[in-house]
């Protein structure tokens, strides 16, 4: 079974939400950067994802190390092929107020380990990972 491992163990679990549960946003990159640089950047953080965001700073998704490392691998990878390039349109994301419950189930749904957590604006606060 799969399940967001909370913050706060003191929250009720009834109303817990995803900003009780969710991690720090971590490493950030503009949409324009290369393959390149977003894996030297994962690699300098020791994480295993990092945000993406547009040119207004707004997140446009959350990518992992593993996806960067098979567009890397692949015949049609070249220098020049930008975050922007492989993410697409903008991701699936979450708000700090959805219930873990709901969060819990869209992720699964769309078979997602994690994706970051927007405030209105669509700036990143946080990422909302799943424990197994």
């Amino acid at each position: 079974m799969i399940t967001i491992q909370p913050r706060s163990v003191n929250a009720d679990p009834v109303h817990r939400t995803v900003g009780d549960a969710m991690e720090a946003a971590g490493p950030q990159l503009g949409d324009d950067m290369t393959i390149e640089v977003a894996l030297a950047v994962m690699a300098g953080a020791r994480a295993g994802h990092l945000l993406v965001r547009d040119e207004d700073g707004l997140c446009t998704g959350l990518i992992t190390q593993g996806r960067l490392a098979a567009v890397r691998d692949s015949a049609a990878y070249t220098d020049r092929v930008r975050l922007r390039d492989v993410l697409g349109e903008r991701g699936p994301v979450t708000s700090p107020v959805t219930t873990i419950a709901e969060a819990e189930h869209a992720m699964r749904y769309r078979r997602l380990a994690a994706v970051p957590v927007v405030d209105e604006q669509g700036s990143a606060l946080g990422v909302l990972a799943l424990t197994r």
